[in-house]
C-alpha cells in the first residue's frame, strides 16, 4: 500500500477540490437570477466571437513583434548559411536577409502580406529594440578592442589606419560636392552633408574584419596582427571623429558644436580617469564565471546604460557611449571572454538581426530606377574601394610591408559591413540622407564587404608560394590526419591513430576546427588549449608525438575535405557526429519529412526496425566530407575504445578483405587477435588463403567464427570492430539481434589509392 501512498493521495486530492470547485460553480449560477446576463443565441455567434478574439490577439503589438522577430530570426539564419556556404561573412546574409524582407523584394511583389507583418504602427517597436541591440553589440566591440595590441606596432598602425581614414574622406567630400545639388535633402547645410559621407566612406568594420582573419587563418600570423591593430586603430578614429561630425550636424553651428565637443572631451576623460580604474578593481577581484555574481553583473551593465545615456544627452548618439564603455571595460583577457560571451549571444544572434531588417525596411533599392541613379551607385562603390584599399595598401607598403601583405591589409580594410550600416542609419536619422543615397550606401557596404574574401583570395593565387617538402621519403609514410569536435572523443581516435602509426613511419595531425563567429580575440587562445588539452594527455600516456592543427572556418565540413586532400595524409580519421533528427519521435519525423524527396533513402529508412533505427549512422556532414575527400576515411563510432588488441572484422564484400589486411598491418605481435566471420560463404576460399598468408608472416592471430555463430557473447572480448563502409551500410539495414553488442566500430571508407606500396607488398 505505501507503493502508491503518493498516486492515491493525489487523486484524492484533485477528486476532492475538483468537486468543490463544481459546487462554487453550481450554486454561483443561481446569483445570476436578476442580473441580466446576456448569453450568446447561437453557435454561429460563439464562433464569431472566438475567431474576432483570435483575430485580436494576432494583430496585438505584442503578437505582431513577436511574429516579426521569429520571421527575422529564421530568414536571417537561412541568408547567413548560405554566405558561409560560398565562404561570405554571415552577417552579408543578414544584412541581404534585412533588404529581401523589406519593400525591396517582399514589400513589392508581396505587398499584404509585407503590411501584414510590419505594418507602420510597428517600426517604432522594432526600432527601439534594433537600438538596444546595437547598444549591446557596440558595447561588445568595444570590449573586443585590445588596446594593448597598439603598443607594439602602434607607429606603423597609426600610420596605416590614418591613411586608410584621410584618403576615402577626403575623396567622400570631395564626391559630395559634386552630387550636393542632386541629392543632399532640402535644408541640409553642405557641410552637414560632405563630413557624412566623407566619414561613411572610411569607415571599416572591426568585428567582421576580425572574424575574416581568424577564417583566413592570419590571427596568428605579423599580417593578421597588424590587421587587428590596424583597424583597432581605425575604429577608435572613426568614431571619435563620427562624434564630432554627430556634434557638428545637431549643433547646427560650428561654435555650437564646440560646446558639445567639450562635454564629450570631459565625458571621455570621465570615463578613462575615473571609471576605468573603478571597473578594473572590480574586474580583478571578479574575473572568473564562479565569481561573477548577479550584483557584479549589475554593475558593469549600468556602466554600461549610464554612457550610453550620457553620450545620447550630450549629444554625440548613444552608440558612441556603448562603444566607450566596452573600452573601458577590464582588460583581464579572461573578465572580457566571460562577460563577452553573456551578451554576445543575446545581442548577435536575437536583437541585432532587427537592425538589419529595420535598415532594409528603409532601403528602397526600387528608388534607383533610372540608369543615372546606377551611374552614382557604382561611383560611390569605386570611390569607397579605391580610397579605403588604396589608401590601406600604399600606406602600408610605404611602412615596410611587402606587396602581398600591403594589399591584403587594403582587402581587409575595405571591409565595412555592420558598422557602415550604423553610421549611414544615424545620418539617416539626422535627415542628412535622402532615401536615394541611403539605398546606394547600403548596395556599397553590401558589395565592400562581400569583395573582401575573393579579393584575399585572389591576392594569395597572385603571390602563391612554393612550398617544399623537405622530408625524406614522405610518399611512403603512413601519415593520419584525425578530425575531432568533441574534445574528449579526440581522445579515442587518437588511440586508434596511434595503433595505425605505431608499427610504421609516419606522423599524426590532430585538426580542431571552429564555427566562425564563436570566437573573440579573448577566448581564441583559451578554447585552442582547452580544445587539445584532452589529445596531448593521451599522447603523453601512449608516448605518441603529433602536429595540430587549429582554424576559425565559415565552413567545417569543406575545411576538413580540403585538408585531407591538400596535406601529405594517407588517411583522415573522425568521430560519428549526432543527428539533431535521433533520440525522439519528433526528430524522426522530421528526418523523414527530409529525406521526402530522396525515395530510396526513405524506403531504406523505413524498412528499419525499431532496433536497427537507433544504431548510430553516418550523419549528414560525414557524408558531405566523405563526397569531397579523396583519401580513406576511418569514421569511429566510440564506445569508449581505450585499446584495439582483438578485434572483430565481418567480412561481407571485397572491400573488407583489405580491412582485413589493413588491421593485420597494424598490430604489433601474434598476440593480437583478429576474429574473422564470413558473411558470404562465396568467400570462405578466400579467407583461407589470407589466413596461411598472415599466419606465414606471424602478424597475428586469426579466429574465424561463422556467421550464425555469432552471438552478443561474442563481442565479450573484443575490443574494436572494423568494417567497409558498403558491408556497414548492408549491415544496418539487416536485422542482426547482436549488432547492438559490438564495441567500437572503425568504418573504412576507400579511395582512390588505399594500397601503400613497400618493399613488402603490403598494405602498410
Amino acid at each position: 500500500m505505501g507503493k502508491y501512498r503518493n498516486t492515491w493521495f493525489y487523486i484524492g486530492t484533485i477528486g476532492l477540490f475538483a468537486t468543490l470547485i463544481y459546487y462554487i460553480v453550481f450554486f454561483g449560477h443561481k446569483l445570476e437570477i436578476g442580473r441580466h446576463i446576456v448569453i450568446p443565441e447561437a453557435a454561429k455567434s460563439q464562433w464569431n466571437e472566438f475567431i474576432d478574439s483570435m483575430v485580436a490577439n494576432l494583430t496585438h503589438p505584442l503578437a505582431i513583434l513577436l511574429a516579426q522577430i521569429i520571421t527575422i530570426i529564421i530568414v536571417a539564419r537561412i541568408f547567413g548559411w548560405l554566405c558561409k556556404k560560398i565562404k561570405q561573412p554571415a552577417v552579408i546574409g543578414e544584412i541581404v536577409a534585412g533588404i529581401v524582407l523589406g519593400p525591396s523584394l517582399v514589400g513589392m511583389h508581396f505587398p499584404e502580406f509585407f503590411h501584414t507583418l510590419f505594418p507602420a504602427e510597428s517600426l517604432g517597436n522594432l526600432q527601439f529594440l534594433s537600438q538596444i541591440g546595437l547598444i549591446l553589440f557596440m558595447f561588445v566591440v568595444g570590449m573586443e578592442l585590445d588596446l594593448n595590441i597598439l603598443k607594439n606596432k602602434a607607429q606603423d598602425a597609426v600610420v596605416i589606419s590614418h591613411t586608410s581614414i584621410i584618403m576615402p574622406f577626403t575623396l567622400g567630400m570631395g564626391l559630395a560636392y559634386f552630387i550636393y545639388d542632386s541629392f543632399a535633402p532640402e535644408g541640409v547645410r553642405f557641410t552637414s552633408f560632405t563630413l557624412f559621407l566623407g566619414i561613411a566612406m572610411s569607415i571599416t568594420a572591426f568585428p567582421v574584419l576580425a572574424r575574416i582573419v581568424q577564417e583566413q587563418g592570419l590571427h596568428k600570423t605579423k599580417l593578421g596582427t597588424i590587421a587587428i591593430t590596424c583597424a583597432a586603430a581605425d575604429d577608435i578614429t572613426a568614431w571619435c571623429l563620427l562624434a564630432a561630425v554627430i556634434a557638428i550636424v545637431k549643433a547646427g553651428s560650428f561654435v555650437s558644436s564646440l560646446y558639445v565637443m567639450a562635454l564629450a572631451v570631459i565625458y571621455v576623460i570621465l570615463m578613462i580617469k575615473v571609471i576605468r580604474p573603478f571597473l578594473a578593481r572590480v574586474g580583478s577581484v571578479h574575473n572568473s564565471r564562479e565569481n561573477m555574481s548577479k550584483p557584479i553583473v549589475a554593475i558593469f551593465f549600468l556602466t554600461l546604460i549610464f554612457s550610453a545615456y550620457a553620450t545620447e544627452v550630450i549629444g554625440i548618439h548613444a552608440l558612441f557611449g556603448a562603444f566607450m564603455a566596452g573600452a573601458v571595460m577590464p582588460y583581464d583577457s579572461r573578465f572580457r571572454a566571460v562577460f563577452i560571451e553573456k551578451v554576445e549571444d543575446v545581442a548577435l544572434v536575437l536583437l541585432l538581426p532587427l537592425f538589419f531588417v529595420y535598415t532594409g525596411l528603409r532601403t528602397e533599392i526600387g528608388l534607383l530606377n533610372d540608369p543615372y541613379l546606377w551611374k552614382i551607385t557604382f561611383l560611390i562603390i569605386a570611390v569607397a574601394v579605391t580610397g579605403k584599399f588604396a589608401g590601406s595598401a600604399i600606406a602600408a607598403r610605404f611602412v615596410g610591408q611587402t606587396w602581398k601583405e600591403s594589399l591584403t591589409l587594403g582587402a581587409l580594410m575595405n571591409t565595412r559591413g555592420l558598422m557602415e550600416l550604423v553610421v549611414l542609419n544615424i545620418g539617416y536619422d539626422l535627415g542628412v540622407l535622402t532615401p536615394e543615397i541611403f539605398a546606394m550606401m547600403v548596395i556599397m557596404a553590401l558589395i565592400t564587404t562581400f569583395m573582401t574574401g575573393p579579393a584575399i583570395d585572389l591576392i594569395n593565387r597572385v603571390f602563391k608560394e612554393k612550398h617544399i617538402d623537405t622530408k625524406e621519403n614522405a610518399a611512403n609514410r603512413f601519415n593520419i590526419l584525425i578530425s575531432f569536435g568533441n574534445p574528449e572523443r579526440g581522445r579515442s581516435l587518437l588511440r586508434l591513430a596511434h595503433r595505425l602509426v605505431q608499427k610504421n613511419s609516419g606522423t599524426i595531425t590532430a585538426m580542431h576546427l571552429v564555427q566562425a563567429g564563436q570566437l573573440t580575440q579573448y577566448n581564441t587562445s583559451q578554447i585552442e588549449k582547452e580544445s587539445f588539452t584532452p589529445i596531448r594527455d593521451e599522447s603523453r600516456q601512449l608516448n605518441q608525438p603529433f602536429d595540430t592543427r587549429f582554424k576559425v572556418t565559415a565552413n567545417i565540413d569543406a575545411d576538413i575535405a580540403a585538408e585531407a586532400n591538400s596535406g601529405n595524409y594517407q588517411m583522415l580519421l573522425r568521430g560519428i557526429g549526432q543527428s539533431i533528427y535521433e533520440g525522439s519521435w519528433l526528430g524522426r519525423a522530421f528526418r523523414i519529412s527530409k529525406n521526402i524527396f530522396y525515395p530510396q533513402k526513405l524506403i531504406s529508412m523505413l524498412r528499419r526496425n525499431e532496433n536497427i533505427f537507433e544504431m548510430p549512422r553516418i550523419d549528414d556532414r560525414t557524408g558531405l566530407i566523405i563526397n569531397k575527400t579523396n583519401i580513406p576515411i576511418g569514421i569511429l563510432i566510440d564506445k569508449n575504445l581505450t585499446k584495439a588488441d582483438n578485434i572483430f572484422v565481418p567480412l561481407w564484400s571485397e572491400n573488407d578483405f583489405r580491412v582485413l589486411e589493413l588491421i593485420a598491418g597494424m598490430t604489433k605481435s601474434a598476440h593480437n587477435i583478429i576474429t574473422t566471420a564470413i558473411m558470404d560463404e562465396e568467400k570462405s576460399g578466400y579467407l583461407q588463403n589470407m589466413t596461411t598468408e598472415l599466419a606465414q608472416r606471424a602478424v597475428c592471430t586469426i579466429k574465424t567464427v561463422s556467421r550464425e555463430d555469432i552471438s552478443p557473447n561474442t563481442f565479450q572480448n573484443q575490443h574494436l570492430m572494423a568494417i567497409s563502409m558498403e558491408s556497414w551500410e548492408i549491415m544496418t539495414d539487416t536485422d542482426f539481434t547482436w549488432m547492438a553488442s559490438t564495441p567500437s566500430v572503425v568504418i573504412i571508407k576507400e579511395k582512390k589509392e588505399f594500397y601503400v606500396t613497400a618493399e613488402e607488398n603490403t598494405i602498410l
